[in-house]
């Protein structure tokens, strides 16, 4: 149940409240998609990092180790180690991005797996019967995610269709939940608004969706090769017919500044893998901006890698460690690297939310927008 605290414009202050726990919003979610997040950081290193939620998904826990062995062994928290909530993403995304060979009919989605080109298939039903059996807290609906630019013809019928799927995710859900030998019976269904850069295509499914009385909505389809100014407009254009009452999750966003926006603009949850993507490759979020850590000129940098920040990395290593160890080849750099930008990014969100309590957020969002974007 998500209740709002208070306002700041169209920025909101709330919490959601789930059977595994309360979540903070404004609030990131770290991206463990195989259960774990990549770069060598377990479950465990996310509560110290400040994580709020776990999300992993579907469609690669439904592949390896396949959702009955997760079921069998507990459910994906007691597999993963841990203990608040997680979102399971419904797989839809990975089988439009990954699956060279798609058929998209009514029932479903027929597709090749990545791993092994095996033939699957993958209906909402399918969907909510995996993430039954990963026993999340949060699923998300199957829905077709299109790539932009789309015809609007096709945008439309897609909408359409992912409108229907939404109706049979929800009564399978209710199936599903009544069971006696389900691992969450208070699972929770999210949908997933979409309609590409058409707005009048996503205020139509938005209003469409809204009326099915969900206990959350996503914002799909975006971060998908828009500029970040369409993305904002989309934004703007469904927000006035999203529920007050209920949770908003733009899926796959993004960057800080991406983040500071959407905020501005009524969203109270996110999810990205750039954080740890970019901190793979060496990039690190700081509160100066982007630092690459391949730099020769951190070669004898014994400072933090980020004076302001008080993650476990910053508090022990130099960015002349830091730049030795992606020299070289170390894993360890990269987990490191990860770590940090992890804890970055949670705590951006406690400073946004406090600055929603106090009263502030117009001007931090001033004072933060010019700054985190920079690259060093």
């Amino acid at each position: 149940m998500y209740s709002l605290l208070k306002r700041s414009g169209a920025a909101r202050r709330g919490t959601f409240t789930t059977v595994h726990g309360t979540v903070q919003t404004p609030g990131f979610m770290n991206v463990a998609t195989a259960g774990a997040i990549k770069g060598a950081v377990s479950a465990y290193d996310l509560k110290e990092l400040g994580c709020q939620v776990q999300l992993c998904n579907t469609y690669h826990l439904h592949l390896r180790p396949g959702d009955e062995t997760v079921k069998a062994l507990g459910g994906v928290r007691k597999f993963t180690g841990w203990q608040g909530p997680v979102l399971t993403d419904s797989g839809g995304f990975q089988v439009f991005s990954l699956a060279k060979l798609r058929n998209i009919r009514e029932e479903g989605v027929t597709f090749a797996s990545h791993i092994d080109g095996h033939k699957i298939f993958m209906g909402p039903e399918e969907s909510m019967r995996i993430q039954s059996n990963l026993g999340s807290t949060i699923a998300m609906a199957f829905d077709e995610c299109v790539e932009n630019p789309a015809e609007y013809a096709y945008a439309k019928a897609s909408c359409a269709r992912t409108a229907r799927w939404l109706e049979r995710c929800q009564a399978e859900m209710a199936r599903l939940n009544a069971r006696e030998d389900t691992l969450n019976p208070r699972q929770m269904l999210f949908g997933i608004n979409q309609g590409c850069t058409y707005q009048d295509l996503r205020v139509e499914h938005m209003k469409r969706i809204a009326a099915m009385d969900l206990d959350g909505y996503g914002i799909g389809g975006l971060a998908v090769g828009e500029t970040a100014e369409e993305m904002y407009a989309v934004i703007e254009a469904i927000e006035p017919h999203m529920p007050q009452n209920k949770i908003r999750y733009l899926m796959g966003v993004g960057t800080p500044v991406n983040i500071l926006e959407a905020v501005r603009r009524g969203v109270d949850l996110f999810d990205c893998v750039m954080p740890t993507r970019n901190a793979r490759h060496g990039h690190a979020f700081t509160h100066a901006g982007c630092r690459n850590l391949m730099n020769a000129k951190y070669a004898l940098d014994q400072a933090p890698l980020d004076e302001e920040c008080g993650c476990p990395v910053c508090q022990r290593f130099t960015r002349a460690y830091l730049h030795h160890l992606f020299k070289a080849g170390e894993m360890l750099g990269m987990r490191l690297a990860v770590m940090h930008n992890l804890y970055f990014y949670n705590h951006l969100l406690e400073d946004i939310r406090k600055a929603l309590d106090e009263d502030r957020f117009e001007s931090f969002y001033q004072e933060k927008a010019a700054v985190l974007g920079r690259r060093i």
